[in-house]
């Protein structure tokens, strides 16, 4: 039986990740976990996730030498990937991603078939415009379909990051391609989310067009980003 990015499976998975109770490791050490791991939703790379956190740290860090938080965001974008490492299925990690709770718009990916048969669309509540929301509530009030950004923006939060809020707000909505590249959703934004949708499609670019079969030396810039690890969060983390 196949299950649906649903109101009540979004909410299943805030209560079983969101905890924080799974492990605990260092920000390093779940990093590294990525090289476990080929997103089989990507097709541009056919190589571990762990590269392209430090490709895109790259870029940014070329463009951004003096924003160190947003080179951190970079590295640390798609960790959030580990739970498909904990039997999680890729469909719940990977891909972008949508609200929940209301009618899916057109500009979701592959939407003429991916919401066919989820029993939101049937729902009274669930499948109008607004759903549960009210007109520009803001994307912070708004429950996501569950992935790979929200576990790690819970993560961070949960452990007290201070990455600034611009930073928390790339992790949380980088996949959030139907509003910071389709448009869609303006009906639930407010002016922070105005005001952040330009440092989301900053950081798009270096997540997009980052992604090259030239490799970078992992072990030259480890101890750089480690140096930002302390900086922004230090230690063991719960995840």
């Amino acid at each position: 039986m196949h299950t649906y990015q649903t109101v009540q499976f979004v909410k299943e998975k805030h209560v079983q990740w969101g905890s924080c109770t799974h492990r605990k490791m260092s920000v390093m050490d779940a990093l590294s976990l990525l090289d476990n791991l080929v997103d089989e939703s990507d097709p541009d790379v056919d190589f571990p996730n762990s590269f392209h956190a430090y490709q895109t740290a790259e870029g940014i860090r070329r463009i951004h030498p003096d924003k160190d938080w947003f080179q951190l965001v970079g590295l640390l974008h798609d960790v959030g990937k580990i739970m498909a490492l904990d039997n999680e299925p890729q469909w719940s990690v990977v891909g972008d991603t949508f609200p929940v709770g209301c009618k899916f718009q057109e500009s979701i990916v592959f939407s003429d078939t991916t919401f066919r048969d989820n029993p939101d669309t049937k729902h009274p509540i669930y499948s109008t415009k607004y759903g549960i929301y009210k007109p520009n509530c803001g994307l912070e009030n708004v429950l996501m379909s569950w992935g790979h950004d929200e576990y790690l923006f819970k993560v961070l939060k949960f452990n007290k990051s201070s990455i600034p809020e611009e930073g928390l707000y790339m992790i949380r909505f980088h996949s959030f391609y139907p509003w910071h590249t389709g448009g869609d959703y303006q009906h639930l934004c407010n002016d922070k989310d105005h005001r952040m949708l330009n440092w989301v499609k900053e950081f798009n670019k270096f997540d997009l067009y980052t992604k090259t079969e030239d490799l970078p030396d992992v072990e030259l810039l480890r101890p750089y980003y480690q140096g930002l690890i302390d900086k922004y969060c230090p230690g063991v983390l719960s995840w």
